[in-house]
């Protein structure tokens, strides 16, 4: 039997990668209960922060440091299979619109609930302050990538 290692032997990177095991297999059982299970890799991303935020797409991609082919194919994927619609844009009908069909909406609502049953439960062991505190440090990281 091996001893507990303290939390701060860990490296931070290490930690993220578990927490966000956590977080992807809570949501990967939600989005196969939902009959979802057909959604991309960073498709649930992209179908999120539509839901969340109703954000452009470009900036929403830009995020996750894709090129614009991966980009594409990744939207025409979730096109497909039906989580996202095309429009011409009202405004400028050179241009084309996604937003989210009802089961990208779907999608996007079982995820969210993963993820609030995640954060519940992490409210448990966790103070709040503390959880504040780790997301904070997790924007000034994630500012640092868009920085470098």
């Amino acid at each position: 039997m091996t001893t507990p290692t303290p939390a701060q032997d860990i490296a931070l990177p290490a930690l993220m990668r578990s927490a966000r095991r956590t977080y992807g297999d809570a949501i990967r059982a939600a989005l196969a209960e939902a009959g979802c299970d057909d959604i991309p890799k960073n498709g649930i991303f992209v179908l999120g922060a539509i839901a969340r935020s109703g954000a452009p797409l470009a900036r929403i991609i830009a995020h996750l440091g894709m090129s614009k082919q991966a980009a594409g194919q990744l939207v025409d994927t979730l096109v497909v299979r039906g989580y996202l619609e095309r429009e011409v844009d009202a405004h400028d009908r050179r241009r084309l619109t996604v937003r989210l069909s009802e089961r990208g909406s779907a999608a996007a609502a079982a995820s969210r609930a993963a993820i609030e049953r995640v954060d519940a439960r992490l409210a448990q062991r966790v103070a709040r302050d503390w959880i504040d505190h780790t997301r904070a440090t997790l924007l000034a990281l994630s500012e640092l990538a868009d920085e470098a």
